[in-house]
């Protein structure tokens, strides 16, 4: 198999109930039977669809994590023997593509926490001490903030204030933090 190619590239799937299948339209109702078909297979939690790939002569298979409008993963696919139709979905195919969206799903949320979480260690003011300093922004779409947090060698929370979203925490900033005796920076 080659490498996912993300949901931005991905045909398009309708996510309406409106003129979908019997099977799309239990899926997007939160029914989830059991399905094994050639170019269908639900199970686990996930559906494996093979599309026609519009782009090219060739098929692609979109990969739906259930309860999500959106595919989590869509690659391409492997032609049947008749260089024509889609090779059918099997166990061991259907097993492969969830281990693979499972991962990509498992990136991404990585990825998320990394922007949406910092830390940096600084000295206390008495130099004494060693304070984890995190900056965790909320990303709340009418007023986004973040929090900034100061903790001790024992996790114990000594300070927190809100500040704006796009605060830059270094261990300069995180610093003059402390130095200022937790005030909110300006």
């Amino acid at each position: 198999m080659t490498d996912p190619i993300l949901p931005s590239s991905a045909p398009a799937v309708d996510s309406t109930t409106e003129g979908a299948s019997p099977q799309d339209a239990a899926q997007l109702d939160g029914d989830f039977e059991t399905v094994h078909e050639d170019r269908l297979w639900r199970d686990d939690g996930w559906t494996a669809r093979v599309i026609k790939n519009e782009d090219d002569e060739g098929w692609a298979v979109a990969m739906i994590k259930d309860g999500e409008a959106e595919p989590a993963l869509v690659g391409p696919w492997t032609m049947g023997r008749n260089k024509k139709d889609p090779k059918p979905l099997d166990t061991a195919a259907f097993n492969t593509l969830v281990k693979t969206a499972s991962e990509v799903l498992r990136r991404h949320e990585q990825q998320l926490r990394a922007q949406l979480h910092k830390a940096v260690r600084v000295a206390s003011a008495d130099g004494n001490d060693e304070l984890d300093i995190t900056l965790d922004i909320v990303p709340d779409e009418d007023e986004p903030y973040a929090l900034l947090t100061a903790l001790n060698a024992y996790g114990e929370q000594l300070a927190q204030v809100q500040v704006a979203p796009n605060f830059k925490l270094s261990k300069a900033s995180a610093s003059a933090w402390v130095e200022n005796e937790f005030r909110r920076p300006g």
